[in-house]
């Protein structure tokens, strides 16, 4: 395999609801360079990566938050990390919860180059869990209370060499934003997650979790023809757990780094653009074979629905 990009993903262990950004920035700052050491171009770190998953607590004032959002990129405490990235000559790609100057706020990812410059940014789209708490649950998942639905779409970015897309957490399980990006010519797609072991669902099986975590990565990869570079919060975050399972995953759909731990991780591997052109070019050339114009009730319906009518006169 020959090396065009050395990618390094970040996980990153838990972080108390009360632990400032000074700790985590400084723990980000050492990741990044060990991930240096490794030889990587580019670090992907997790969503929500400067804070605990505070959606997980419900608030009747939802601006009580706003302590967990950033009003500007970099923000002072985040400055640091800006500055060893360029210090080192090595790019990122970090999720935080971003406050506008018009009060919006999303659950935002940024990409960032070596010279420490902003060059592509993304607001989640799909966003999981519910607005209101649930009754006598033993878990709440409140992003729709905390967070707009992100409004800038799924952007591709020419950078590092490659054309990178990015999303974020829940959107990797939904095949429309693997195609969107690699309908824009992605490479490769950057997602950070936190995903914890126990949701809203308590008849779910503990061990789908993981399996349906990395069965959408690798299945989004292989069938978009995109190397697929994933990053967990994980760990215990007072009393409650998030998966591991950090991953960078071929345009074939293999595996070709994991995470071991549920802790402060790096792993890296160097990644062959072309190996892509593989597939794209054979097997899942869109130009040749897809038929969008059979595609018309991906877009004209939402939820589940009745059987489209098939003119049996064609029969």
């Amino acid at each position: 395999m020959s090396k065009d990009l050395t990618l390094a993903v970040a996980q990153v262990g838990g972080i108390s609801i009360d632990e400032d950004r000074t700790s985590v920035v400084t723990r980000l700052v050492a990741l990044l360079r060990e991930a240096k050491m490794l030889g990587a171009d580019l670090v992907v770190f997790p969503e929500l990566t400067l804070t605990a998953f505070f959606p997980r607590y419900h608030r009747d004032d939802v601006s009580d938050m706003d302590g967990y959002f950033e009003r500007s990129m970099p923000s002072p405490p985040v400055q640091p990390l800006f500055d060893a990235a360029k210090e080192l000559g090595i790019g990122f790609h970090l999720g935080y919860a971003e406050l506008t100057p018009e009060g919006r706020h999303f659950n935002t990812a940024i990409l960032v180059n070596a010279n420490g410059e902003i060059v592509g940014k993304y607001r989640k789209i799909h966003l999981p869990g519910h607005a209101e708490p649930v009754p006598n649950s033993q878990f709440q998942h409140l992003e729709k209370r905390y967070f707009e639905v992100g409004d800038l779409g799924f952007g591709v970015f020419d950078a590092f060499g490659a054309r990178i897309g990015m999303a974020i957490c829940n959107d990797r399980r939904w095949p429309e934003t693997y195609r969107m990006l690699s309908l824009q010519g992605a490479e490769l797609g950057l997602f950070g997650y936190n995903t914890p072991t126990m949701n809203w669902n308590p008849d779910e099986e503990s061990h789908l979790i993981m399996f349906n975590h990395l069965l959408a990565l690798q299945a989004g990869a292989y069938q978009n023809a995109m190397w697929i570079a994933a990053a967990a919060k994980a760990g215990r975050e007072d009393g409650h757990r998030l998966i591991g399972g950090s991953v960078i995953i071929a345009p074939s759909g293999e595996i070709v780094a994991k995470a071991h731990t549920e802790a402060d991780e790096v792993i890296a591997a160097p990644i062959d653009l072309e190996f892509g052109r593989h597939f794209r070019d054979f097997m899942l050339n869109f130009a040749a074979h897809r038929r969008p114009e059979q595609y018309g009730l991906l877009l004209e319906r939402t939820g589940y629905g009745d059987p489209l009518p098939v003119p049996r006169d064609r029969w």
